[in-house]
């Protein structure tokens, strides 16, 4: 478990994925940070890229495997790439929204069925991750906003997975993780 991030750390993480997007539409080097403090603790972040209001790219790792600086450069170069959709252009810079989730690990959900995984989450607060060890699916908490109800959210997830909706698959696992979430908008070009 990572220690809480000020403030001040969050806000700098979400310029930094902006700049790591700014350098690689530009061609420049991805910024330099150093290698201590709060930024170079081992952390798991998801980078959100927006264009009035419509998603241009979302990806992140659950799980703390690098620093949070570089998760953070790593997954805006990915986010930038999401195979999801086309990728994101420098005529688009002017409009994104940079947005990083700082993610926090729970622990295990109670979820034998779907309805006991419907029954432990806490709108608003919780993201999740379900697996059944070859696939998986999440949703970070900011997807509350859109599914506003735990029953929408497990359908909408399952469906993203690509298992049933309405039922449970022998083998599915849940956990849940928080997120803090810090946005900025794009720097004026160099």
């Amino acid at each position: 478990m990572q220690p809480a991030l000020q403030d001040d750390d969050g806000r700098a993480l979400a310029e930094l994925a902006a700049e790591a997007v700014a350098a690689r539409l530009e061609g420049r080097p991805d910024p330099e940070r150093p290698d201590s403090g709060p930024l170079a603790a081992p952390g798991a972040t998801f980078v959100t890229l927006e264009s009035h209001g419509r998603l241009r790219g979302c990806v992140g790792t659950i799980e703390p495997a690098r620093p949070l600086y570089l998760d953070v450069i790593r997954n805006a170069h990915r986010a930038m790439r999401d195979p999801r959709m086309p990728p994101v252009t420098a005529e688009e810079r002017p409009d994104l929204e940079v947005k990083v989730s700082v993610l926090t690990q729970e622990g295990g959900l109670p979820a034998d069925t779907r309805e006991h995984l419907v029954a432990a989450l806490r709108p608003g607060v919780d993201g999740v991750l379900i697996t059944d060890g070859e696939r998986r699916a999440t949703f970070l908490p900011a997807v509350w906003k859109k599914l506003n109800t735990p029953d929408r959210f497990v359908t909408a997830l399952l469906a993203k997975g690509g298992w049933p909706a309405q039922s449970w698959p022998h083998g599915l696992v849940a956990s849940r993780y928080t997120a803090r979430e810090f946005s900025t908008t794009m720097p004026r070009p160099a």
